[in-house]
């Protein structure tokens, strides 16, 4: 049984993966076609949906809603469910808990969860829960948001998508934290993914070619689906309006290592390359750009490392939900407001996820023309995993309410050179988990200075430091500290180091 479960938590934690490489292969076959037909030269011909659907091949209006669609992805968010629900049940047609087969569901499975429940926590792995489910997330989140809904229909879609599959999805009972993952934190996540795919279809404004298409197929591929499903009517790009930008992709190579695992210290010198992606959108002091909608400003980050057990070294978003811009005289502008956040983040020896809100703001105080400094404070509470410590159940970590903080900073010195710290804290009650009277407080610590050499080639030393302590009761301490030294080769974007004119 323990071989059963691994080999499904496995194969499960690969579906949506396999899902991804579909769609990306539909993606690579309409850019290979020269992409979505104009409607004047060769219509896409899908009668069934033509007739019913999009009789007179109306054209998607972003600006005031018209010709969007509640219905499209009411109808593809339950058909994604059901061919998921019949892969799993094909594949691990013998996988059982508590004595039922876990996806052989049918109504009256909908109907006792709906009425019945229990809703609780459940067993799943951290990566299961903490990365596959919000990455389902952003699934429905890009069937909607590419059907013209906007962010807050969009997020009532992934919910009741999320609802769908608990209730309806397996045998088992449906768990809250799975809820959680995926219907908020998929939203997050899949905004900022639609967003980015918007902007590498947008590119200079020309026609975006071959290799742009298939970039916004894997960044987002539900929308792609639907922009090639039904051609003009959801070709015209979601409106960037044109934000501030600072990106930079960076490969790295570790120096040098130091681990503290309960009282258990070594030193590693091996080199591991790892590569990372950033990207700042909608940075504050830029004239003209407003902050309407949500995630008009967000911040994303990827890392990425040799670790063939642990390849996902971090993954942190924090966008503006809701809050407007400010200034302060002619040298400080910057904005406040209500933030969502999604964070995992797996270093060697432990791992945390959240799906969070905080309040906060991110400003701009301009000193002199060449010298900047960028930053974002804020604070709030999330619903958080974290481990390893002694097992529970099938599981190696635990859930719970978490406050937590952020201070980043950016020191500027015009296109030449910038210094960046940032500090993350949580601290993750027992309350809303399996663990009652529990505690961890995890501290993540960035430190990095880039100057750039040529165009648009930099170099740069980065510090990362992580340390974890957790109590919980009938169990000694744990205390877990990782610091790793890399030396980094960076590409930036032609904004330089994001300093906004």
């Amino acid at each position: 049984m323990p071989r059963a479960r691994k080999w499904f938590k496995t194969g499960l934690a690969t579906v949506h993966a396999a899902a991804l490489l579909l769609v990306c292969g539909c993606a690579w076959a309409w850019a290979q076609d020269g992409g979505p037909p104009d409607p004047a030269t060769k219509p896409v011909k899908i009668p069934a949906v033509e007739k019913i659907v999009n009789p007179e091949r109306k054209v998607l209006s972003w600006d005031s809603g018209l010709n969007k669609s509640h219905v499209i992805p009411a109808l593809e968010i339950p058909a994604f469910l059901f061919l998921l629900n019949r892969y799993d049940r094909a594949v691990y047609p013998s996988l059982m808990e508590n004595g039922k087969r876990v996806y052989s569901t049918s109504f009256s499975n909908f109907r006792d969860h709906a009425l019945h429940g229990p809703w609780g926590v459940d067993q799943d792995a951290f990566a299961m829960n903490q990365f596959n489910h919000p990455y389902g997330g952003t699934v429905y989140h890009g069937f909607a948001r590419s059907a013209g809904l906007n962010y807050w229909e969009a997020l009532a879609y992934d919910n009741l998508g999320s609802l769908a599959w608990e209730l309806g999805g397996e045998t088992t009972s449906p768990s809250y934290n799975d809820q959680i993952s995926t219907g908020i934190g998929g939203s997050f996540f899949g905004e900022v993914l639609f967003r980015m795919a918007n902007l590498v279809l947008e590119g200079d404004g020309s026609e975006p070619g071959l290799w742009r298409k298939v970039g916004a197929g894997l960044l987002s591929p539900a929308a792609a689906v639907n922009r090639y499903a039904f051609g003009a009517r959801f070709k015209p790009l979601f409106p960037s309006n044109d934000p501030a930008l600072s990106w930079r992709f960076s490969l790295g190579e570790s120096l040098h290592s130091d681990l503290n695992d309960q009282g258990h210290r070594s030193t590693i010198a091996r080199n591991e390359v790892s590569a990372d992606y950033s990207l700042s959108y909608g940075l504050p002091g830029k004239t003209g750009y407003t902050y309407d909608r949500p995630f008009d400003y967000f911040h994303f980050e990827f890392t990425t490392h040799g670790n063939r057990s642990n390849p996902v070294d971090n993954i942190m978003i924090r966008g503006l939900l809701l809050g407007t811009d400010y200034e302060l005289g002619d040298t400080y502008q910057g904005i406040w407001g209500l933030y969502g956040g999604y964070d995992f983040i797996s270093p060697n020896i432990f791992r945390v996820s959240s799906t969070s809100v905080s309040l906060g703001t991110t400003f701009r105080a301009r000193f002199s023309e060449a010298v900047v400094l960028q930053g974002s404070v804020l604070g709030g509470v999330g619903y958080a995993a974290a481990g390893n410590v002694a097992q529970v159940g099938e599981r190696d970590y635990h859930y719970g309410v978490a406050p937590q903080g952020l201070v980043a900073f950016r020191l500027l010195f015009g296109n030449r050179a910038m210094f960046d710290v940032t500090g993350r804290r949580y601290t993750i009650s027992g309350n809303g988990g399996d663990d009652p009277g529990g505690r961890e407080s995890i501290n993540r610590l960035n430190l990095g200075l880039t100057v750039r050499i040529f165009r648009s080639q930099a170099l740069g030393l980065q510090y990362i430091a992580s340390s974890r302590d957790a109590v919980y009761p009938g169990r000694s301490g744990t205390r877990q500290t990782v610091g790793t030294v890399a030396l980094v080769y960076s590409m930036i974007g032609d904004t330089g180091f994001g300093v906004v004119k």
